[in-house]
């Protein structure tokens, strides 16, 4: 049983140490309006930002899902909130999306920037070499 606890740590102090080798940068592209998507968006930066703490993330988000940044919509309101502290972790929303909705800035929740348009924000971070995740 030590034989397999010693074996255990090992193997777990070894992938901490290969998961640390070189910082990315992924911006994560979150228009749909289901809950689960928003959960799922949140808990993939959550645990991705834990295992490279030297890595860059932007959460964008425009269009259906909105509401993900809503103060009195916001199904992740708190998880968001903490990421957005994160100096790391960039959640960003669509300034067109906004404006289509009559939203302004008083309604996000606190550490959301508002960005002019969301697919540019992306193209932007994209041409800056940064990774492209679609959640659906």
């Amino acid at each position: 049983m030590k034989k397999y606890l010693i074996l255990f740590f090992a193997c777990l102090l070894s992938l901490n140490l290969f998961a640390q080798e070189k910082p990315v940068k992924i911006v994560f592209d979150v228009t749909s309006d289901d809950v689960k998507v928003h959960q799922k968006a949140v808990r993939h930066v959550k645990m991705m930002s834990e295992a490279y703490p030297d890595s860059d993330f932007e959460i964008v988000v425009y269009s259906g899902a909105l509401d993900m940044v809503l103060n009195d919509k916001s199904s992740v309101a708190e998880d968001l909130s903490k990421l957005a502290q994160d100096e790391h972790v960039t959640v960003a929303v669509c300034n067109g999306t906004m404006a289509r909705e009559n939203k302004d800035g008083t309604a996000l929740l606190p550490g959301v920037k508002v960005v002019p348009d969301g697919i540019l924000e992306i193209a932007q971070k994209q041409s800056q070499g940064w990774s492209y995740i679609k959640e659906q």
